[in-house]
């Protein structure tokens, strides 16, 4: 068996194709294979199917391929133009091994799809010797073949929450499908542009905007906005979690006021981040010891433990009489912080209500979330955020 038969053998190359050519250049770990079509052979029309099409004319074209061994590989084809006989026109014939106007070869676009699932893009460009532009321009490609097929049709209840797509203020907005637990949709921004732009991705999967019944999110004014005006049919429901982030963040400031006068908080900022089952057995005796200490921080710490019990209320009723004990309690404290994220859940009364008939929350979404940003810290600050919104 020849050279060249071999080579076409190991390509998978059908009869319609033959290589001609194979040539090795040491010097530069280089291999370069020349396919053809035998003369006299005709072809499928690329638009009707219609066998029987004669070519007529050609291009070269050229493919990076899989190494063979430590050679860097390239296919070259002269790609023929085909006359329809049933008159679709002349049209250019799709060859096997790669796809229309790609630079690679469909094996080589695998390999980078599987190195990009465990690196970053510019990584996977180094150890092949490629720019990342060419092979962002494959992870794009699929991941729009991806999510052309996506099926939103069933999306009923959304999740919304945003996460830093870089340093600074740069922002991405995440909506997931809280029922199935998918993400739908990345987008650029955090204002109340991103819900509209995400009710236009999901008319375009197939979803309808007037069902979707429930809306999960934070407190943010701009996400807020955005719900009602592209889903004013859903309920909003505001996260647990972001709730008491709002009270967490309300007792850290009372701290660091308090710090100032008082050196016993010194070096305590995580005591008051966890609650009293999670901290270990050193940090419960410290807690247990700054409890004997008349601490605004202490308070605002009980108030913040308090506010936890809302959730473990038996129905909206009982948890509307329980937040307006709270929020009496909160708004008299004459701890500043404290009386201004009890004021912030009273103008989000309802929302927070609500949460009693749906039990929604964005859990999930931090999860995702965490990946996002272990996958920033992995890239070291390479820009891996272009095209988010393409994502789902």
């Amino acid at each position: 068996m020849s050279t060249e038969s071999l080579f076409a053998k190991a390509l998978g190359l059908s009869s319609q194709w033959e290589v001609t050519e194979v040539v090795f250049c040491p010097e530069e770990k280089r291999l370069d294979i020349t396919i053809d079509f035998p003369r006299g052979s005709t072809f499928t029309c690329p638009v009707c199917g219609v066998p029987g099409a004669k070519p007529y004319d050609s291009n070269d074209e050229k493919w990076r391929h899989l190494n063979f061994f430590q050679y860097t590989t390239y296919l070259h084809a002269r790609v023929p133009r085909v006359k329809c006989p049933q008159g679709c026109g002349i049209k250019k014939v799709e060859v096997p091994w790669a796809r229309p106007g790609s630079g690679f070869t469909l094996l080589f676009e695998a390999l980078i799809m599987a190195l990009v699932k465990e690196m970053t893009v510019a990584a996977a460009a180094r150890l092949i010797g490629e720019h990342d532009t060419r092979l962002w321009r494959i992870v794009h490609h699929y991941i729009d073949e991806a999510r052309k097929d996506a099926d939103f049709s069933r999306v009923r209840r959304v999740g919304i929450d945003e996460t830093a797509s870089r340093r600074g203020h740069n922002y991405i907005s995440l909506f997931v499908d809280l029922d199935e637990k998918r993400l739908l949709l990345g987008t650029e921004g955090k204002g109340a542009g991103t819900v509209h732009v995400f009710k236009e991705d999901l008319r375009s999967h197939g979803g309808e905007p007037s069902l979707v019944s429930e809306v999960c999110c934070d407190m943010s004014p701009a996400f807020i906005s955005g719900v009602s005006e592209a889903f004013p049919e859903a309920d909003i429901t505001f996260d647990r979690f972001h709730i008491m982030r709002l009270m967490q963040e309300a007792v850290d400031k009372v701290r660091r006021q308090e710090v100032k006068t008082t050196a016993v908080l010194k070096k305590t900022r995580y005591l008051w981040l966890k609650n009293p089952g999670k901290l270990t057995a050193h940090q419960q005796t410290k807690l247990n010891h700054l409890s004997h200490h008349k601490l605004k921080t202490g308070r605002a710490y009980r108030i913040k433990l308090t506010l936890q019990e809302l959730f473990n209320q038996p129905d909206r009723q009982a948890g509307e009489e329980f937040l307006k004990r709270w929020y009496f309690w909160a708004t008299h404290s004459r701890l500043q912080p404290v009386i201004e994220a009890a004021k912030a859940i009273k103008r989000h009364w309802n929302g927070i209500l609500n949460w009693f008939g749906s039990h929604l929350s964005t859990g999930f979404l931090e999860g995702i979330n965490s990946l996002i940003q272990a996958a920033k810290a992995k890239a070291r600050g390479v820009s891996y955020h272009a095209k988010l919104s393409r994502v789902g």
